[in-house]
């Protein structure tokens, strides 16, 4: 098992965990990890991603890396710079975190670093010596923006003239928002636009999808775009509505249909998406792949099948016709497109899909080897069963502490509640048995 690298890089508390020796250690470690000789650095707004940025430029140009400094950025723009450049990307972020937090991403050529390379870098941090070589060099730079605003060329905003609101949580994506709006002529109203280093996600963003929900609704607004701390993610909103991934990756599904742009009819959900979302992809002929959940998994899915959309309800949303990673903010005018060219309103484009009500329960202070019992593995897909198909269940252990989470889906609430609240005393019981 990892030791320092999770899910998605290397997170936790800022200065006590994540602190400025192993920052310089990870910039150390990259070049023995990697055989490139450049990496690009940036971070998010939170107090403390300068200097966990700094430590590691410092740590990467002590062992002869030529090191571009990009400053505040988002996540997805160190990702499309390190793929275009051919280079190790490394982006300081703790995502949707609160500020206290702070993480760090590393990109192999625009991809996720492999278990391979991070048993390589976690090995080099272990060590108790410090290894020097010739210096590097270090360059601030303005580069990773302006390259990324190719991207936008790919997509034709037509007389949209509706005034939008924006939410950047405060976070990573508030300066290059702004520039994109400003491109495409949008009129926008922004908030969540000034980080102080404390309040990024609070209070925000797409964790906090209500904050512009409510601005929408008291400026009149047509509908809103939040996005997290790292601008990777992205909900949405209208007047009377929220949409979260698994809605907006309909929308944009259905359109890249109808334009003969969607691979093998496919998407890529999680096994968290709503038993309504899947029905309505199946009621268009559309294929639902579900995996586990985790932004991880559907990337895994979509690269190894060449699909072209995927992603969490979360928000996290991948358009490989676009961009080889998740971004917010591109994916939100993609949807400005898609509104701009069908002439239609989210409400619309959303008439046919029909939620299922779905609860989550959380099983506290549970032995989760229960679910390796063959009676209880039984006992949940006689659940699944007496459901039937369009329904969910899905019971899910907690990776950090003795705890389930037990999800289910089904057209009718009664059923739903008796079902649900059967699945969690059944394994309370079994479980204080083991």
């Amino acid at each position: 098992m990892p030791k320092y690298f999770g899910t998605d890089g290397i997170r936790g508390v800022a200065f006590e965990f994540l602190n400025e020796k192993l920052a310089f250690k990870i910039g150390q470690a990259l070049s023995i990890a990697f055989e490139e000789k450049e990496v690009v650095i940036g971070c998010d707004t939170r107090a403390s991603s300068m200097t966990l940025a700094h430590g590691i430029a410092f740590g990467a140009i002590t062992r002869g890396l030529h090191v571009k400094f990009a400053g505040v950025v988002s996540t997805p723009m160190i990702a499309y710079y390190s793929k275009k450049k051919q280079m190790i990307g490394i982006m300081v972020t703790a995502s949707h975190n609160p500020y206290t937090d702070n993480g760090i991403k590393v990109f192999d050529k625009g991809y996720k670093s492999t278990e391979a390379i991070e048993d390589i870098i976690e090995g080099y941090i272990d060590k108790d010596e410090i290894e020097f070589s010739h210096y590097g060099t270090f360059d601030l730079t303005d580069d990773v923006a302006n390259e990324y605003m190719e991207l936008y060329k790919k997509i034709k905003i037509e007389n949209f003239t509706d005034v939008i609101g924006v939410d950047s949580a405060h976070g990573a994506n508030y300066k290059i928002a702004k520039k994109v709006l400003n491109y495409f002529q949008i009129p926008y109203k922004h908030i969540g636009n000034e980080p102080d280093g404390v309040n990024i996600n609070n209070g925000f963003g797409s964790t906090h999808i209500k904050t512009i929900h409510k601005y929408v609704k008291e400026h009149q607004l047509a509908l809103g775009f939040a996005y997290d701390g790292d601008g990777d993610r992205l909900l949405v909103c209208d007047q009377n509505n929220i949409y979260d991934g698994d809605l907006l990756i309909y929308i944009i599904a259905n359109y890249l249909k109808d334009q003969n742009l969607l691979y093998k009819d496919s998407v890529v959900l999680t096994q968290m998406s709503n038993p309504g979302i899947i029905k309505a992809f199946k009621d268009r002929n559309i294929h639902v792949v579900e995996t586990e959940v985790g932004d991880k998994y559907v990337s895994e899915a979509i690269r190894k099948n060449n699909y072209t959309i995927g992603g969490e309800n979360s928000g996290h949303l991948l358009l490989t016709h676009l961009l080889h990673s998740g971004d917010g903010l591109l994916a939100s005018m993609y949807i400005l497109e898609i509104l701009s060219k069908t002439n239609k309103t989210l409400s619309e484009l959303t008439s046919d899909v029909i939620m299922y009500p779905q609860k989550l329960i959380n099983i506290k202070n549970i032995n989760k080897d229960v679910l390796k019992l063959d009676h209880v593995k039984k006992y949940i897909e006689e659940t699944r069963t007496r459901l039937g198909e369009n329904s969910k269940v899905l019971i899910r252990p907690s990776g950090t502490e003795p705890l389930l989470r037990v999800t289910m889906s089904h057209v009718d609430q009664n059923i739903l509640d008796h079902e649900i609240n059967q699945m969690v005393e059944f394994l309370k019981q079994e479980g204080e048995k083991v």
